[in-house]
C-alpha cells in the first residue's frame, strides 16, 4: 500500500501543494481554544428547589429544562 511519504512524492506538485493546504487545514481546524475560566455565577440557582427534590431529581429535571 505504501506509505504516505511515498505517496506523496508521486503526486504532481500541483496536487502536492493540495494536500499541504488540506493538512494546514486541518491543523487549523483542530487547534485547540484556550480553555476558559470557571464561571461560577450559576451557583445557587436552584437552592429554591432543594427542599422539593433531590440532586438526582434535580439533575433530571434540569436535563428537561435545556431540552
Amino acid at each position: 500500500m505504501g506509505s504516505v511519504e511515498e505517496k506523496f512524492r508521486r503526486l504532481p506538485s500541483e496536487l502536492q501543494r493540495e494536500v499541504m493546504d488540506f493538512i494546514d487545514f486541518l491543523l487549523r481546524k483542530v487547534k485547540k481554544k484556550p480553555a476558559k475560566k470557571l464561571r461560577l455565577d450559576w451557583a445557587g440557582g436552584l437552592k429554591e428547589y432543594r427542599d422539593k427534590f433531590t440532586s438526582l431529581e434535580l439533575q433530571k429535571k434540569a436535563l428537561e429544562w435545556w431540552d
